[in-house]
């Protein structure tokens, strides 16, 4: 009898704790309130999107969805955070801090999903996605087209976008915060904080146009090039050269106070095609001028050293497959475009 009366009792505690149990294994076996990993990826793509489009509906048509799913996405982006990323108004929209702070880590965040991801997919994956590239003013109007048509032509699923401005010589592109893949630079690499792949070099040499020469000797010695008035490429160099002799290695340096001073190789180029003064320049821009008649090679036995040129780029455990097939691309064929546009002089 005690042992049905304890049993009974047993039974109605297992009958009144019931509910709770249910209750539990409902709650618990219901989603989460928290969105998966990837749809906060999916979240804060939709994020970026409307700051970068300016407004909700500009950023569903480029995203081919519709203003209410965007202003859903952005609604619960900002309930999963807890916090206001968007003032919005009639007739304006702008950034909150905490939404300043959560753009700049979301695209930070996406880059860092998708060269994961590219990783994952393996090295044969195709490349795909928006390349963006730094290159100097000279080299990536002329020198660099045909081996980036050749990898466009390899990859159609990239887009890039080509940024052409020389302020490598000066410091390192902000590759995070302008969202760069890489830069071609040319010259010494001095940041240690890069990844620096020698990609070629290109020989440098004194130049000027015959009307300048008129009724002078041709100088020989490179110490005869300083009575002339010469060219300046203020990123490389201002009052003085450093020439050596191809045969014995002697070296003399030549100051000058230049008469024109640019950043532009073409600018400098066309210069010494007027007769404005000297110019030390890369061979491969000077090769169609010198045949043609149109600009000297001075002291031709004496010459600068020559400027390597590097592909830098952050260093990263993963990189998307657009920038490891941009790098290969590079390395492949920079050095037979150098070759073909330079002829012996």
């Amino acid at each position: 009898m005690n042992e049905g009366l304890q049993c009974l009792q047993d039974d109605h505690a297992w009958v009144a704790r019931r509910p709770a149990e249910l209750l539990y294994a409902r709650r618990m076996s219901k989603p989460s309130i928290a969105s998966p990993p990837a749809d906060r990826i999916e979240l804060m793509e939709t994020f970026v999107r409307i700051v970068e489009a300016g407004s909700l509906s500009a950023a569903a048509a480029q995203m081919g969805t519709t203003q209410p799913t965007v202003s859903r996405r952005l609604q619960a982006l900002e309930r999963s955070l807890g916090l206001r990323l968007l003032q919005r108004s009639t007739h304006a929209m702008t950034l909150t801090a905490d939404g300043e702070r959560c753009y700049d880590g979301a695209k930070e965040l996406i880059a860092s999903w998708r060269v994961f991801a590219s990783e994952l997919r393996g090295a044969e994956d195709e490349p795909e996605g928006l390349l963006r590239v730094v290159a100097p003013h000279a080299f990536g109007q002329q020198l660099l087209v045909g081996p980036l048509s050749d990898y466009m032509r390899d990859h159609p699923r990239v887009t890039v976008e080509w940024l052409l401005y020389d302020s490598t010589q000066d410091r390192t592109p902000d590759f995070v915060g302008d969202g760069i893949d890489c830069a071609i630079q040319v010259g010494e690499v001095t940041d240690p904080s890069v990844v620096a792949i020698k990609l070629s070099e290109v020989p440098r040499i004194v130049v000027a146009a015959p009307s300048l020469m008129a009724g002078r000797a041709m100088p020989v010695h490179a110490r005869e090039l300083a009575a002339l008035p010469w060219l300046s490429a203020r990123n490389f160099y201002r009052t003085e050269v450093l020439l050596s002799h191809v045969d014995t290695g002697e070296a003399h340096r030549v100051t000058f106070r230049p008469r024109f001073t640019t950043d532009s190789f073409y600018a400098m180029r066309s210069a010494a095609v007027r007769g404005i003064g000297v110019g030390l320049m890369s061979t491969w821009m000077l090769a169609d001028e010198i045949a043609a008649g149109r600009l000297l090679h001075l002291a031709p036995q004496w010459r600068a050293a020559a400027l390597p040129v590097h592909l830098i780029y952050p260093p990263s455990r993963f990189h998307p497959a657009r920038l490891r097939r941009f790098i290969e691309a590079m390395r492949a064929k920079l050095p037979a475009a150098l070759a073909e546009v330079t002829r012996p002089v």
